[in-house]
């Protein structure tokens, strides 16, 4: 992840916590291969085959799904982020969305701690729930196509990851 340095330093973030959704969410961080491999981290994702398999070797939270208007689930991931949070310690929060990031950028920014939220290659010209949501608590809000730029108010082009 080449994004440009702000006061947070994410290019220099040691400890990192990876959350995304199954699928084509957590493709896109497995993409951010050659960034996040050199850094200790944990995953935080569905408890789904896809998932598991992909993130076999790697420290992994499962996180209730789905996400989508279950208070329950947002409960359960609030908690989940709370403990993770506390375990991990990490000095930067990455995620791709889904749902399953809300709980963990808004906690992470309670506690100070740096977050970068990578929106979605395949929203082009509409702006996600979860990105609309995570963006009041996002320190870097990065964009795939430029006429996502003017969706989301201070994000910065990244370029296309897929």
């Amino acid at each position: 992840m080449s994004a440009p340095s702000d006061s947070s330093d994410s290019a220099g973030a040691e400890n990192v916590l990876l959350v995304a959704s199954s699928g084509g969410h957590l493709a896109q961080l497995l993409i951010l291969r050659p960034w996040w491999t050199a850094r200790s981290r944990a995953w935080v994702t569905f408890d789904l085959p896809d998932a598991v398999s992909q993130l076999q070797g790697e420290r992994l939270y499962r996180a209730a799904h789905p996400t989508t208007r279950n208070i329950l689930n947002l409960l359960r991931n609030t908690i989940l982020a709370l403990r993770v949070l506390h375990q991990e310690k990490p000095d930067l929060i990455v995620s791709t969305g889904a749902g399953v990031a809300v709980p963990f950028f808004v906690l992470g920014r309670m506690l100070g701690i740096p977050t970068v939220y990578v929106e979605v290659y395949d929203r082009v010209n509409s702006a996600t729930l979860t990105g609309r949501m995570c963006l009041p608590f996002t320190t870097l809000f990065l964009v795939q196509w430029e006429s996502q730029l003017s969706l989301y108010r201070g994000s910065v082009l990244l370029g296309r990851l897929l």
